[in-house]
């Protein structure tokens, strides 16, 4: 191994890391300095409908596509949406792996499963790339940045292919390349859309909570009674 590979792996990584953790540490301090709005409404919740239901049922919506009308009748995005986050978190994952557990890559069957999962999040950024380029309400409501960070995502997941099984044999390029673009994206994450996870938690506490203290989530299904 390379100085530079070394540097890349660990040192690099490390100080990247350390950054994005001080960045979202400070987004969510100053997050929690602001009050929710105050409810003008009377509380309603009657039932099954409080807000502390509610604001469990907001935040595990993320995993129920039928409870959105958009992924209940476009199934197949949601599985896209699925396959593209399991690669993230894999091929973050793998940053870790190599460095500090390179051991577990010489099972040829874990190989094989970070390669699949990302390999189909890499074919779903260009089916992504594609839609938004070639579809006329994807391009109107496209920034800059949601190009350029999914293209850079999908390079991203092409190298992590390649670095899976941890070879250098053959030289180090594909290795640094995505320990430098990994590098890159913890820095450039926490200023970019990307980073609309974080803000998840706090927007589907206050939804749940205020449509808990209205009485209308999670919604009674079933005939009511008489």
């Amino acid at each position: 191994m390379s100085e530079l590979l070394h540097f890349s792996e660990h040192t690099l990584q490390e100080v990247a890391l350390g950054f994005m953790a001080l960045v979202y540490i400070t987004r969510v301090i100053w997050f929690l300095r602001f009050k929710a709005g105050k409810e003008r409404q009377g509380p309603t919740g009657k039932g099954s409908a409080t807000p502390t239901k509610a604001i469990l049922y907001s935040w595990a919506n993320v995993a129920m596509p039928w409870a959105m009308e958009s992924t209940r009748t476009h199934p197949f995005f949601y599985v896209q949406f699925v396959v593209f986050h399991l690669g993230v978190t894999t091929a973050i994952g793998l940053s870790f792996i190599i460095p500090y557990a390179p051991g577990l890559l010489e099972s040829a069957n874990l190989v094989l499963a970070l390669q699949v999962i990302i390999g189909a999040a890499c074919m779903v950024g260009l089916a992504r790339i594609v839609r938004r380029v070639t579809n006329l309400h994807m391009r109107a409501i496209s920034s800059p940045d949601d190009y350029f960070s999914l293209v850079l995502l999908t390079v991203w997941f092409f190298f992590a292919f390649l670095s899976v099984p941890n070879d250098a044999s053959a030289g180090e390029w594909h290795l640094l390349t995505y320990f430098i673009l990994t590098a890159f994206f913890l820095i450039y994450v926490p200023f970019s859309k990307i980073s609309h996870y974080l803000y998840y938690p706090f927007t589907r506490y206050y939804l749940g909570k205020t449509l808990g203290y209205r009485g209308v989530s999670p919604m009674q299904r079933g005939s009511a009674s008489s």
